[in-house]
């Protein structure tokens, strides 16, 4: 994976990541985060993998679902957000990946292998995020209420 800078202003930074063939999204784009000590922010990618595991909050189960995809795909969309969760940036993104016969898959990113490439641009938020876990679901959600722009005690 290649990244840079390609703006700041006011302490606030937008980073393009360009991956690889064969790098594993969800990893690169969390060590990301955690080397450039992101503690908000948006994300969207395009591109290319040649396998993910895509997951599905049953709420019955409260708990994911996995599909293995196991062929190469279209990356239509991945978007998502980067918010601190137990002290480290935790990543949380959404992705449509689109068959060779034009259908789509989509759900919650778990692992994707990269192939040819993913242009990804990660933008930070003017506010620290932080999660806490929904006790109702058990899921790491962003409150608003523990969130707190920067340099604010």
């Amino acid at each position: 994976m290649n990244s840079r800078l390609v703006h700041e202003h006011g302490g606030l930074r937008t980073f393009v990541l360009v991956l690889a063939k064969g790098d594993e999204a969800y990893a690169e784009i969390s060590a990301f985060a955690a080397e450039q000590r992101v503690t908000g922010a948006a994300l969207t990618a395009v591109g290319g993998c040649r396998e993910a595991k895509l997951g599905y909050f049953d709420p019955e189960l409260l708990g994911y679902r996995s599909t293995h995809i196991d062929e190469q795909t279209e990356v239509l969309s991945l978007i998502g957000d980067i918010a601190i969760h137990d002290d480290v940036p935790a990543l949380h993104a959404h992705l449509v990946l689109g068959r060779r016969d034009s259908t789509a898959l989509g759900g919650h990113l778990q692992r994707a292998v990269v192939f040819p490439t993913m242009e990804v641009v990660v933008t930070e938020t003017p506010t620290h995020l932080r999660k806490r876990v929904d006790p109702q679901t058990g899921l790491a959600l962003i409150a608003l209420d523990a969130s707190s722009p920067p340099g604010a005690t």
